[in-house]
């Protein structure tokens, strides 16, 4: 990599500035000098050809824009000079090969998960309470407070206790400014259930209110949770006269996993005496339960039991050339081994349909993809948007552009693996090797799809910093640049700066994440988002959203 430009692939028309440029900067690109016509902040693109208006810009070595008007060699790319555009794909018959990494690290290894009797393993046991209504919600939370802060489940109170210090600050007179932030306390969090990772709650504003077709895609996700891997059990809360009815999600998860054997508590208030008793009852029924569930601990599992969602979150212009192609190596590496690996995202494919459709060892599949990213798109442009319109604002300011450019880059955390299905949103996962889930690029409702598709650990890329989790699936934050990673170190687990810099290789990062995740899995590194409860769930109501 050179030191400070990189031209991703040799059709590229611009070069990545890996450090700030300052105009009148020599950039040699083979035997020629580019002038750099202005500063080009690291992230940024810059032309290295003259170009006219209506010329093709080729970054990945594809198409990802369009120039507006004539620019000159040396001129950085902006939105004002640059529109969206990206050239049309279809199915193609392909020579479909693959050439597997070098797995010689891993061959053997092997993680400490829990055994499901369906053959499943979770990297992670949590207790599950469900609402199939937000009128529950409020009850969820009572709950909630009085379970983790009885079992040991909640997180640092300094929060609480510098509050309090305020308080006291106040009454007796004293500056406000001068609070210690983290006060001494004498209190100690003392687990209950060492074999169960916490109680989580997937508090919704579904269920009622809505569309039918709402509650039911609703029913689909709430089964899909209560199957997955990483839960032990569950609670479910319900009003009694809303649209999403216990006897539909009950439905929905025997024909999900007709061999569903886990404990499953159903509590409904409007058959209950008092809403008093009916928390009671679950807080009682629950805690009976969880002496049960903590009998089973962690046992060895080969590698082929993981199954890793991969997202990328407020990416940057490194996020397509170190983050995402190094969690794309480490999903190659999984997949060589057996193991599943989850792309979803599917406003974020745009621009990269062809490469996609290129890798499908099923034309059934390609046609399945090809319909939900038609049909999502066309939704879009009938709300007056597309995905033309998916980079934020914190997107373009770090070099992305378009969304071809943003959509590209995000696809690099496929890896080079070929696709073997392809999920639409709540569909489980069976195969193993590279799935498509259909998720919209939004953070949380991307990593609520992915997990309910059968995920057990979501890898996710940020350039710009985002404080996201899952209720249920550990969620590891991987940085684009070390920039963030030391800014942000509260929320960051891993950094792959080191790619930009040229210390380490995509691949010796890759290698680095697996391992990582291996630690994720057995329970010997909790991830940052877990430490801080950033339990984040949003289902998706299938309209318009990037």
């Amino acid at each position: 990599m050179n030191k400070v430009t990189l031209q991703i692939d040799k059709k590229d028309n611009v070069f990545v500035a890996l450090q700030d440029l300052a105009a009148g900067t020599i950039i040699m690109d083979d035997s020629k000098q580019i002038r750099l016509r202005h500063d080009i902040p690291a992230k940024h693109k810059f032309f290295i050809q003259d170009m006219t208006a209506g010329d093709k810009v080729i970054m990945y070595g594809v198409v990802v824009g369009l120039v507006n008007h004539d620019i000159g060699e040396g001129e950085r790319m902006t939105v004002e000079n640059t529109s969206h555009a990206t050239d049309p794909f279809s199915i193609k018959e392909t020579a479909l090969d693959w050439q597997k990494p070098d797995m010689t690290r891993f061959t053997d290894r092997k993680f400490n998960g829990y055994h499901r009797s369906d053959g499943r393993v979770g990297t992670a046991n949590y207790w599950l309470f469900i609402p199939t209504v937000f009128c529950e919600n409020r009850n969820l939370d009572v709950i909630k407070s009085a379970l983790n802060h009885a079992l040991g489940y909640t997180v640092d109170d300094k929060y609480f206790y510098y509050a309090q210090s305020l308080v006291d600050a106040f009454e007796f007179g004293e500056d406000l400014l001068h609070v210690d932030f983290q006060p001494e306390t004498n209190d100690k969090i003392k687990r209950v259930f060492n074999n169960i990772d916490g109680i989580k709650f997937l508090n919704h504003s579904g269920g009622c209110g809505g569309t039918r077709q709402d509650a039911a895609t609703l029913s689909r996700l709430l089964a899909a949770y209560a199957d997955h891997p990483n839960v032990a059990g569950i609670t479910l809360l319900s009003l009694g006269c809303q649209h999403l009815q216990v006897g539909d999600l009950k439905a929905d998860l025997y024909k999900r996993n007709p061999a569903f054997d886990k404990p499953f508590l159903v509590f409904e208030q409007q058959k209950a005496l008092s809403e008093e008793l009916m928390i009671q009852k679950a807080i009682l029924q629950t805690f009976k339960a969880l002496i049960l569930v903590n009998r089973q601990s962690r046992q060895p599992a080969s590698l082929d039991k993981l199954c890793i969602g991969v997202k990328c979150g407020a990416s940057d212009g490194f996020s397509g050339i170190s983050a995402n192609p190094a969690v794309g190596y480490c999903a190659d590496l999984l997949v060589g081994l057996g193991g599943k690996v989850l792309l979803a995202e599917f406003p974020e494919l745009c621009g990269a349909e062809q490469q996609i459709l290129d890798r499908m060892i099923d034309r059934s599949a390609a046609e399945k993809f090809v319909k939900l990213m038609t049909d999502y798109n066309d939704l879009a442009h009938q709300a007056g948007s597309g995905f033309h319109m998916n980079p934020s604002p914190g997107n373009i300011k770090d070099g992305l552009i378009t969304d071809a450019i943003k959509s590209t880059g995000a696809a690099k955390k496929g890896g080079t693996s070929l696709v073997v299905d392809v999920l639409d949103y709540t569909e489980v996962v069976t195969k193993p090797g590279l799935s498509l889930v259909c998720t919209p690029g939004n953070d949380v409702e991307a990593t609520t799809g992915q997990t309910a598709s059968g995920a057990t650990i979501i890898l996710f890329t940020t350039g710009l910093g985002t404080p996201t989790g899952n209720p249920v699936c550990p969620t590891v934050k991987i940085s684009s640049n070390t920039s963030l990673a030391k800014k942000m170190n509260d929320i960051i687990d891993l950094d792959t700066g080191s790619i930009i810099s040229g210390e380490k290789t995509i691949e010796q990062v890759g290698e680095e994440i697996l391992e990582h995740c291996i630690k994720v899995a057995s329970g010997e590194s909790i991830p940052k988002a877990v430490l801080l409860q950033q339990d984040d769930f949003i289902p998706w109501k299938r309209g318009v959203s990037l």
